[in-house]
């Protein structure tokens, strides 16, 4: 074969390359949400005078154009190959893999944020809880950071820091520290969230320091769905799924756990969650703004009022054995100008706790 025709294959090779991808992004059915970055996707903007002086039209058409391009998941693995392996970049688009476990990098202390926490949760203590509960607790959940970035040279925040403004912006508050009855084993290694397996030692803990005591052992279930956690989307990394085990005795196959969302009664683990983006929220069907789990089979009369984030939602389940009723309140997802409307404040023990990752980016609190 001449070099001529080589030439001439070649650059019809190319301009196919350059032709067919365009064509191809026209004509593909535009995607509403990134299944693996779990977050949506960029709609074809408005086409107006508006938008077209102003410049706000080409710049959602470029999102739009990025986000919907024909194998964009391949491309990105690609990136995050080539960043890894061929650089030998330390991170990734913030993502970070450290002895076998995916983590985001949560870099600088946010003392602002930390503040804006605090000073919602006092509102709550000063409109709500101030006479009218029982004791108040604050435990605070360290994020994966805490066990991998500095050892294995990533910057992160200054935990001992965030935990002594949070504590001594509370100070109707009792700490209850459980950093030291975790480590790295404990969390899922492409997500963010504690192995609900792995946590028993953590329920244990607060409940004794909260005076109530449980007993009961537990069946686990491992669940057939593969979990890929956030981290794995982001990471764009062909990473080893985790297994999602859930526990099981008397108490969670009787609880009644009230939604207020949906004005209905849900199942401790909703099994039809591990089809969606996120299995993780098998636990109490994810994010939730208001739950109610009632213990037919107490031997108390005590109620606890959670205030939480997402790690709460494995937790809760073992915690309730210890109590007549658990409500799990999510400020994130309903403002606390509202609780009175649903919820009254009478001699419940209460506990805040909360992750660190939230404290250190607390804008979604209310």
């Amino acid at each position: 074969m001449s070099a001529k025709i080589k030439n001439i294959i070649l650059v019809v090779l190319c301009a196919v390359f350059l032709f067919s991808f365009p064509i191809w992004g026209l004509i593909k059915p535009d995607a509403e949400i990134s299944k693996s970055e779990r977050r949506p996707l960029q709609k074809i903007p408005v086409v107006s005078v508006e938008n077209i002086m102003s410049g706000k039209f080409m710049t959602d058409f470029e999102s739009y154009t990025l986000d919907h391009f024909p194998m964009r998941d391949n491309f990105r693995t690609l990136k995050s190959y080539t960043a890894f392996y061929a650089f030998r970049q330390q991170d990734n688009n913030d993502i970070y893999i450290a002895e076998g476990y995916a983590s985001k990098l949560e870099y600088p202390l946010n003392k602002d944020s930390a503040s804006h926490a605090t000073d919602r949760f006092r509102y709550v203590y000063d409109t709500y809880l101030e006479g009218n509960t029982g004791n108040i607790y604050l435990s605070i959940v360290p994020d994966k950071n805490f066990f991998l970035a500095e050892k294995n040279g990533y910057l992160s925040i200054d935990y001992n820091a965030l935990i002594s403004q949070v504590t001594e912006d509370m100070p109707y508050a009792q700490y209850i520290d459980i950093t030291n009855k975790l480590d790295i084993a404990d969390y899922y290694t492409t997500d963010s969230h504690w192995k609900q397996e792995e946590i028993i030692p953590v329920a244990q803990h607060l409940a004794e320091n909260m005076g109530v005591t449980l007993k009961s052992e537990y069946t686990q279930e491992k669940v057939d769905t593969p979990f890929y956690g956030v981290y794995a989307g982001q990471s764009a990394l062909p990473l080893k799924p985790d297994t999602i085990t859930i526990l099981k005795n008397d108490y969670t196959e009787n609880y009644k756990v009230y939604d207020f969302e949906t004005d209905s009664y849900i199942p401790v683990y909703d099994k039809e969650k591990l089809n969606g983006n996120d299995p993780y929220e098998i636990y109490l069907a994810g994010p939730k703004s208001l739950l109610v789990i009632e213990n037919p089979q107490a031997e108390t009369d005590k109620e606890l009022i959670i205030f939480r984030d997402s790690f709460t939602s494995s937790l809760a389940p073992l915690l309730c054995e210890g109590y007549a009723k658990v409500t799990l309140v999510d400020i994130r997802y309903l403002s606390p100008e509202m609780l009175s409307h649903f919820i009254t404040f009478d001699k419940q023990d209460v506990l805040f706790m909360y992750s660190t990752s939230v404290l250190n980016n607390s804008v979604t609190i209310k």
